[in-house]
């Protein structure tokens, strides 16, 4: 493989890929439950359900700030190695990154610091609204890179001129089948992950019986209740994309003949393909399958009353993260080698688009890659563990403890709503 740089790109690209998106699921699944329960601590004007923000919204930010710095390098390597396809479909591919990357990068930045800065700052409606636009921004940001990559799949809504693709259509392309389909799946997924996460902290947490104002007996209760509520439509989502497979894109044929496209879908290594979309597949429905019997099985331990009791149950909490994690990764290497030879179906190949690079350069490229994303995952891993064990007195949004004044009289009391 060391002799072979488009073999080391590819996996260089599906190791980044996946990296990241274990920092966008995390972000998406966590966001809608700190939006909701904020509104219900502004609602009622509820102390105790504000520091559960603050403690949830801290693990929330760790992980945001780890996937802007993933993105940025994963970028960085998108542009290095697969020049090819912004040569030939950089105005088509490139403009919905382009949407994403601004509202990621200027939008949802830019309110994610006011809400982080502006507590005690600002009304508490405006600072809810501030979050508001974070999770919004977040779920479109998603949306518009799945219409890049469905782009890839389903290809629609351009023409060529002079071998380079020119958008005719934006409602072809923002209205692509594939993704809608997979923006469904992907945002009820990561509801999954969110869930699981929220489970398995607030799990630890009641094994050693630490529950400040019941956090995290209400957080046990609602991972349980959303795993309950997305499960189904995961899977859902999920196989209406199967009905896709086979099937030309719309503009089959504008770049190849069918009698090339068969004949380069002959050359390619089929074996080699089939066993990702296997192993995709199985890793994929497998731990779909035991999320759904942890989740039946909260449910009936819900029902006895135990679930902030049983500690062989909060165990299985605690386990639990890998689970999502996996059927996402499995689903993406899935839906992604289905795709073979093709970057562009039916228009660039995979060996076309990468980038000219030599064995050593694509060693280096690798190893520096690589190198980096491995030092990201294991740097937000150790952060999000060490605050998530400090619990909500020490996160990294945790009011700052009441001290002396100015002139070194009574103590401060903190700012309530």
């Amino acid at each position: 493989m060391l002799d072979d740089p488009l073999a080391l790109a590819r996996l260089q690209f599906a190791f980044t890929a996946a990296t990241h998106y274990m920092f966008v699921a995390l972000t998406l699944g966590l966001a809608p439950y700190i939006l909701f329960n904020q509104l219900a601590a502004v609602r009622k004007r509820d102390e105790a359900r504000m520091r559960a923000v603050r403690f949830w919204g801290g693990l929330y930010v760790v992980n945001y700030a780890m996937g802007v710095l993933s993105g940025l390098v994963m970028e960085l390597q998108l542009a290095l190695n697969w020049s090819g396809l912004s040569g030939m479909f950089g105005y088509a591919f490139g403009a919905p990154l382009a949407v994403e990357t601004m509202g990621a990068f200027f939008v949802e930045s830019t309110f994610l610091g006011l809400w982080i800065f502006g507590w005690d700052r600002m009304g508490r409606w405006a600072h809810w609204a501030c979050f508001l636009v974070v999770t919004a921004t977040a779920y479109a940001s998603a949306y518009w890179v799945l219409v890049a990559n469905g782009f890839l799949k389903w290809p629609a809504g351009f023409r060529i001129e002079d071998g380079t693709a020119v958008l005719d259509s934006p409602w072809a392309l923002m209205g692509n089948p594939s993704a809608l389909l997979a923006f469904a799946h992907v945002a009820t997924s990561a509801l999954l992950v969110g869930a699981a996460v929220i489970g398995a902290v607030s799990a630890s947490h009641l094994r050693r019986g630490h529950d400040p104002d019941r956090m995290f007996h209400r957080g046990v209760r609602h991972a349980v209740a959303i795993m309950l509520v997305a499960v189904f439509p995961v899977v859902a989502f999920g196989g209406t994309q199967f009905a896709m497979i086979g099937q030309d894109p719309p503009t089959s044929g504008a770049t190849y003949t069918a009698e090339e496209i068969a004949a380069i879908e002959a050359a390619a290594s089929p074996a080699v393909e089939a066993v990702g979309r296997i192993g995709g597949d199985v890793v994929m429905m497998t731990s779909w399958l035991l999320i759904t019997l942890v989740a039946g099985t909260g449910a009936l331990v819900w029902l006895v009353r135990r679930l902030d009791r049983w500690r062989w149950f909060h165990w299985v909490l605690i386990a639990l993260p890998a689970l999502p994690y996996l059927a996402s990764i499995g689903g993406w290497t899935f839906r992604e080698t289905m795709r073979q030879p093709w970057v562009v179906r039916h228009h660039l190949t995979t060996a076309d688009a990468m980038t000219d690079l030599s064995p050593a350069m694509a060693v280096a490229s690798f190893a520096f890659f690589t190198a980096a994303f491995t030092a990201l995952a294991a740097v937000t891993f150790w952060l999000l563990v060490r605050f998530a064990r400090r619990g909500p007195e020490g996160g990294p949004l945790a009011p700052a403890p009441a001290g002396p004044d100015r002139e070194g009289g009574e103590p401060v009391p903190a700012r309530t709503l």
